[in-house]
C-alpha cells in the first residue's frame, strides 16, 4: 500500500538519501566533490579475431550491443517481471572464451512498481538499460572495493519501506549506477545531467527485504563480494531490466 511511511524518500527518485517527505532521517547535504578515479577508455572496437564473446543469458541482440566494447564485467539484473519488484543479479566476466559467470546468483529486490524504458521522478520503477558502475560508498568502512569508495555519515537512513520493512542499514554498502548522474564522483552527487524531472539516485545497495523507490538490492554479505569485485581497469557496467525488456 502506497500509505506506508517510505524511509528512503528520495530527492530524484532513486533510493538515495536526500530531499523530499517521510519519516526518513535527513542526511546532511551532500557536496559534490570529485573522487579521485581513473576512468578506462573504451576501445572504438573489440580486438581483432578475438572469439565473439558468448551472449549474456536471456539478454537480447539490441541491449548487448549496448555494452561498451570495453566493459569486461557486468552485473546483470533480471527482473521477475515488468511489474514485478523482485530480480536477481550475476556478476559475469568476459573472458576471451566468452562471457562467463564470476559467482553466484542472487536474489535482489527493484523498483516497487517494476521497470520502465522511461524512468521519471517518483514512478516507482527501475530504469531498463545499461550503466556504468564507477564509485562506490557507504555508511560502514570500506570493506575491500576496488572503485572509489566514499565513507561517510551521509549514507544513514532510518524508517520504514514499502512493506513496513525497516531500512536501517540499507546504506552500509551502495554502488552509483550511473543513470542520470556524473560519471566516477560520489554516490551522494545530485548533478542530473538529463534534469530532476527523469530522477536519479539510483544504486544497487543493501537489501532491506522490500522493494525500491528505483535501486538495485541485494543481501548484505552479496554486497560485499560485489565492492570487492567490481574493477574499474574493466570498466564494469550493469544490464538490468525486466525478461522481456532484456530480451530484445
Amino acid at each position: 500500500m502506497l500509505g506506508v511511511v517510505l524511509g528512503s524518500v528520495v530527492a530524484l527518485s532513486g533510493c538515495a538519501v536526500g530531499g523530499g517527505t517521510g519519516s526518513a532521517s535527513r542526511a546532511p547535504e551532500p557536496v559534490r566533490k570529485p573522487l579521485a578515479v581513473s576512468l578506462p577508455e573504451f576501445p572504438a572496437t573489440t580486438v581483432e579475431h578475438a572469439p565473439a564473446p558468448r551472449v549474456l543469458p536471456g539478454v537480447g541482440p539490441a541491449m548487448l550491443a549496448r555494452v561498451p566494447a570495453g566493459s569486461r564485467q557486468v552485473l546483470l539484473v533480471t527482473g521477475d517481471g515488468a511489474d514485478a519488484s523482485t530480480s536477481t543479479a550475476r556478476l559475469y566476466e568476459r573472458t576471451d572464451a566468452g562471457w562467463r559467470p564470476a559467482g553466484a546468483s542472487w536474489p535482489a529486490h527493484n523498483g516497487f512498481k517494476g521497470w520502465t524504458g522511461d524512468h521519471r521522478l517518483g514512478d516507482l520503477r527501475s530504469p531498463v538499460g545499461v550503466y556504468g558502475l564507477t564509485a562506490a560508498g557507504g555508511l560502514l568502512p570500506d570493506p575491500g572495493a576496488r572503485l572509489p569508495y566514499d565513507h561517510s555519515g551521509g549514507f544513514s537512513i532510518n524508517g520504514t519501506g514499502f512493506e513496513g520493512e525497516p531500512l536501517t542499514g540499507s546504506f552500509d554498502y551502495v554502488v552509483a549506477i550511473d543513470y542520470n548522474r556524473e560519471p566516477g564522483t560520489s554516490p551522494r552527487d545530485w548533478t542530473r545531467p538529463l534534469g530532476r524531472a527523469k530522477g536519479g539516485g539510483v544504486w544497487v545497495h543493501v537489501d532491506h527485504g522490500g522493494p525500491t523507490h528505483a535501486c538495485v538490492s541485494i543481501a548484505k554479505r552479496h554486497m560485499k563480494e560485489l565492492l570487492r569485485a567490481l574493477d574499474p581497469a574493466k570498466a564494469p557496467v550493469v544490464v538490468m531490466g525486466d525478461v522481456a525488456s532484456l530480451s530484445r
